[in-house]
């Protein structure tokens, strides 16, 4: 017996479709709606750890994104992503759930700008960098030992790859390892220096390691750029007429503090004190900027052989030592003023704490 007729079998069935296609155009329209996680500002999302969906919301919701808990749970669930990778991810703007979770299930990451600034040294660069990508200060500073396997690989001390470090600011993954990180500085530093000035090196009369020994030097001497070449110019004036370097940055590298010195610090042994060593020290005393190397590389030709600061940070130069000593004491004179200015200010402070006790 036939319980239904033809016309209502087609009745049920277009109510069927209908229902149907209502509830799957709904789910559909939930997965891929483009308005489901949106950030009216830039949010930077960090995840450290492999993450599931309600640790994901948390951290959204921390992030001031506008999400429904509920609804991710469900979309990440029947879309069958639940877990993600550790990244650094930037949510700007609106997404929908089919874009934005298998991104992060995938772990595919937006770059962030890594700054390698020069003048450091390695324990300041190793925290730098930890503080700007997932990983440990100790692990970076491990490579730029004399034992570690990048800088056996490469034929390097420590302290020479470090200075092949080459400050500039880098686009990388949160996530890249230390040993990647720094192979991919040591390349820059080889097409940037290496490969792009090959001609310039061979002919120089310094190899490569002694130009960047040169170039760190020149970097922790000068305060002003435009200097670079005339103060290149000069530590190459004192190599070529036997003269030692004297270089107060190579004294302040010894001493391993910077600070002002004193008379006595001069005198300090060691391999790296230029005013008691003959010609260059045995490696670089920090990692040179791409300016230092071309002002040794292409120094200014003169023929000054001394220098002395100036109150405004840049150098007087001279000829003669009679010069030299003019100059020096001229800012002599100007420290003694500050140091008398400043005991004033002090003095009279001092005397304004007494009459307001």
């Amino acid at each position: 017996m036939n319980v239904f007729s033809k016309n209502e079998k087609f009745i049920l069935a277009a109510i069927f479709f209908i229902l149907f296609t209502a509830v799957f155009g709904t789910r559909t329209f939930r997965l891929y709606h483009s308005n489901a996680i949106v950030s009216e500002i830039p949010a930077e999302l960090l995840l450290y750890e492999r993450t599931n969906l309600e640790e994901l919301a948390e951290k959204l919701d921390s992030l001031n994104i506008d999400i429904n808990h509920e609804e991710m749970r469900w979309a990440g669930n029947t879309l069958g992503w639940r877990f993600f990778r550790p990244g650094r991810y930037v949510i700007d703007g609106s997404y929908s759930y089919s874009v934005i979770l298998p991104n992060l299930a995938r772990g595919i990451q937006d770059p962030g700008r890594v700054m390698i600034l020069p003048g450091t040294d390695i324990g300041r660069f190793s925290r730098s960098l930890s503080n700007q990508l997932r990983a440990d200060s100790t692990a970076f500073h491990q490579i730029f030992s004399d034992s570690s396997d990048i800088a056996l690989e490469f034929g390097l001390t420590g302290e020479e790859l470090f200075s092949r470090m080459l400050p500039d600011s880098y686009d990388m993954y949160w996530t890249s390892s230390p040993e990647n990180t720094v192979r991919r500085l040591y390349r820059e530093f080889q097409r940037l220096v290496a490969q792009r000035y090959e001609s310039e090196i061979e002919e120089h009369f310094l190899d490569l390691d002694e130009i960047i020994i040169l170039a760190s030097i020149v970097e922790m001497e000068a305060r002003v750029n435009d200097e670079k070449p005339r103060i290149s110019g000069l530590y190459i004036n004192r190599l070529n007429s036997n003269m030692r370097l004297q270089a107060d940055p190579t004294v302040i590298y010894a001493l391993g503090e910077r600070r002002r010195l004193l008379f006595e610090d001069y005198q300090v042994d060691h391999p790296y004190n230029t005013y008691q060593i003959s010609g260059l020290p045995p490696g670089p005393i920090t990692n040179p900027s791409l300016s230092s190397i071309r002002a040794v590389l292409f120094p200014e030709e003169h023929e000054y052989l001394f220098m002395v600061a100036t109150p405004e940070g840049s150098h007087h130069f001279s000829r003669t030592f009679q010069e030299h000593r003019e100059a020096s004491e001229e800012w002599r004179r100007w420290i003694r003023e500050q140091y008398r200015i400043r005991d004033m200010r002090e003095a009279e402070e001092m005397r304004e704490r007494e009459e307001n006790q």
